[in-house]
């Protein structure tokens, strides 16, 4: 009997442990309600999000036209050939062809020497070396008819060669008492005077070439790849004076100071009004490209910092074109990469975005004349 009653209390024991983790769960109290509320429940389809708003942009419509960017810079003009004539042997001046300022021709008398003696010996050396070929004449005779040895024929030969030789010596002698103008120009100073003595190497004038006039000027680096040989430019003189010109030289290597490079560029002065020495303005011309002068307030930034602008197709969907800026003018921007067949956004670009459906307000003729150059 008491075996029974011992199990029977271990069964309750168990029953109200089981009983007392339910009740701590709770779920007691919700049985059979979680179908009544799915039941009552009322199931309310998805809202539509509204759609954005379809903004309206002014657009015009661009007109590209070939644009040359300007480059200007400054040089200084130079003489095309500069020579300063010395004396090309020792003596007493004879002569003197040239004043200063006086304009002369190529191999025009500039100086002469006294040379009398100089003078005397190539006499000297034309009457021996007429000698000499005479008994040369004769010795061949001779030697054909075999009455004179060989070896006196090589003398008489020798001779000969000796009398020429002294001959060339005297008249270089006396050519080198003459100075000539290596080329056309004009005479920028005279050193010396009539009866003066000089020595070989000491100045006599200086010749310059005028014609034409150099502009020596340096170019940046981020513009020499649109500066050639042959090259138009305009020149624009201290008076105001603006002039064709062309570019004759481009260094190939920079100066190590200021990493530009040096250019020349010829001028033509046949009439040597313009100087060596004076300032000058070159302004020169990058090849021409398709571009469209803008004003700076319609230009945008793409997310990525791009410059460029806001345009729109005939599907009226917008996007951004980057585009490059040729020169900052007057009148606004330059600027290229506007594709063809597209409309710029002048006015509503910054509130819209790459791919936004846009209404387009297209300006007439005078507006966009207005706002496009």
């Amino acid at each position: 009997m008491s075996s029974v009653f011992t199990a029977n209390r271990v069964t309750a024991v168990i029953v109200l442990l089981a009983a007392a983790a339910w009740v701590a769960t709770g779920e007691f109290s919700a049985v059979g309600s979680e179908q009544a509320e799915d039941a009552g429940k009322t199931v309310t389809p998805a809202q539509p999000q509204p759609a954005a708003p379809v903004r309206t942009v002014a657009a015009v419509v661009p007109v590209l036209s070939d644009y040359a960017r300007e480059i200007r810079v400054s040089g200084v003009t130079e003489a095309d050939k500069t020579a300063v004539l010395a004396a090309r042997s020792d003596g007493i001046v004879q002569t003197l062809g040239v004043v200063q300022g006086q304009v002369i021709a190529a191999d025009a008398l500039v100086l002469r020497l006294e040379g009398a003696e100089i003078a005397a010996a190539v006499r000297t050396a034309e009457t021996s070396l007429a000698r000499v070929r005479q008994e040369l004449e004769v010795g061949e005779t001779l030697y054909a008819k075999g009455s004179l040895p060989e070896l006196s024929l090589l003398t008489r030969r020798a001779e000969a060669s000796a009398a020429e030789a002294a001959l060339s010596q005297a008249q270089a002698a006396n050519d080198r008492l003459t100075l000539r103008a290596p080329f056309a120009g004009t005479v920028d100073s005279v050193d010396i005077e009539v009866g003066e003595w000089v020595q070989a190497g000491t100045p006599i004038a200086t010749l310059l070439s005028l014609d034409p006039i150099i502009i020596k000027a340096e170019i940046g680096e981020q513009d020499i790849a649109n500066v050639h040989v042959g090259s138009q430019a305009i020149v624009r003189l201290v008076d105001g004076t603006e002039l064709p010109a062309q570019i004759r030289h481009v260094a190939r290597q920079a100066t190590e100071m200021t990493r530009t490079f040096g250019i020349d560029v010829a001028l033509p002065n046949t009439d040597g009004r313009i100087p060596a020495g004076m300032t000058a303005v070159v302004r020169l011309f990058a090849p021409p490209v398709p571009a469209v002068t803008v004003p700076r307030s319609v230009l945008t930034l793409s997310e990525d910092g791009r410059i460029g602008l806001r345009v729109v197709g005939k599907d009226n969907i917008a996007r951004f074109v980057a585009v490059g800026i040729i020169e900052d003018g007057e009148k606004g921007l330059v600027v290229a990469g506007i594709p063809e067949d597209v409309r710029v956004i002048v006015a509503g670009q910054d509130l819209i975005r790459d791919g936004d459906r846009v209404n387009v307000a297209d300006l007439s003729a005078a507006q966009a004349a207005a706002v496009l150059q």
